[in-house]
């Protein structure tokens, strides 16, 4: 063969190679499989989580979450091995002082309203869900509606609407709270596992509290490193403050700004009220293998600020 039909050659299965790679990309589908109380994740046919809102939980959630290997990185609902903070389960949305009730602490109940498959089956794959954070009285205190787009590379985007009911709102200032993970368990940084955010800090300590674009959580699960980001929206009315706890718990919140700063005087109180009625806030969360170099969290990050509309 001349070289210049070698070369040809050559470029012709080199395309082909990447076309077929490229076309193997595009085939990565999410979908959703609903039954009575529960809808089912899969990427390319294998679990990657399930959420759960059966009307007796005292809130839906999101568990057991794993890896693309299946490595299961968020702690088992009621671990023997693991018990305290019993509700910290999976992924949750949830938040302490609404109008002085503590759904963070499961004092007050989330019972779900409504669960649309939007797009079952696609990347993203698209489910939306109504939940009532519910007063003494049973009726809401808070309607939330969620939309929860899930990408094949194990990002979520969670975008959170929250309207108040018939009376007016507060949410008080605390750390309890609102968009949370927990790890886990020898993920944690007391047993070795790792916290970063985006300015490079590292360690509960110096990540705690603090505005940040994302934080990542990582650490082993059977001898493998995996890590699960949490991404803060630039849209959001103002920055949240990360909770990251060297026992596994990981959260993010705009509603605490005395508390994670350990000042009261620099409370800033949010209400909901006629002229004013509803709240919207947005959410990443990447489920990812290795650290967070590894699993191209800054880079990740990116991805999803241009997801944001």
């Amino acid at each position: 063969m001349q070289r210049s039909s070698w070369t040809s050659w050559m470029g012709r299965c080199l395309v082909g190679v990447g076309l077929l790679f490229a076309a193997g990309a595009t085939q990565a589908q999410v979908t959703l499989e609903r039954q009575d109380q529960t809808v089912a994740v899969k990427i390319d046919g294998k679990d990657f989580t399930t959420y759960h809102f059966s009307s007796d939980l005292p809130k839906p959630y999101f568990s057991p979450v794993m890896a693309a290997d299946g490595a299961v990185v968020t702690r088992p609902i009621n671990d023997p091995a693991d018990k305290d903070h019993p509700h910290h389960k999976g992924i949750w949305t949830s938040v302490d002082e609404v109008n002085k009730i503590k759904f963070w602490a499961e004092k007050g109940k989330i019972v779900n309203a409504g669960v649309e498959l939007v797009t079952p089956s696609g990347n993203p794959a698209v489910m939306k869900v109504v939940n009532h954070w519910l007063g003494e009285d049973g009726k809401p205190v808070l309607v939330e509606t969620t939309k929860i787009s899930i990408h094949a590379n194990r990002l979520m985007v969670f975008e959170i609407a929250l309207a108040k009911g018939e009376a007016p709102v507060e949410f008080e200032d605390t750390k309890e709270g609102l968009f949370g993970v927990r790890v886990a368990t020898s993920m944690r940084e007391k047993v070795g596992g790792t916290i970063l955010n985006a300015a490079g800090e590292t360690t509960m300590k110096n990540c705690w509290g603090k505005p940040s674009p994302w934080v990542d959580y990582s650490g082993p699960v059977a001898e493998k490193t995996y890590g699960v980001a949490i991404f803060d929206s630039p849209k959001n009315f103002r920055p949240s403050r990360h909770h990251v706890r060297d026992y596994g718990l990981f959260s993010v919140s705009p509603f605490g700004e005395g508390a994670y700063q350990n000042d009261a005087s620099k409370k800033q109180l949010v209400h909901l009220d006629d002229q004013h009625p509803s709240l919207k806030l947005t959410y990443g969360i990447y489920i990812h293998s290795g650290d967070a170099a590894a699993g191209k969290v800054a880079e990740t990050y990116g991805e999803f600020v241009k997801l944001l509309k």
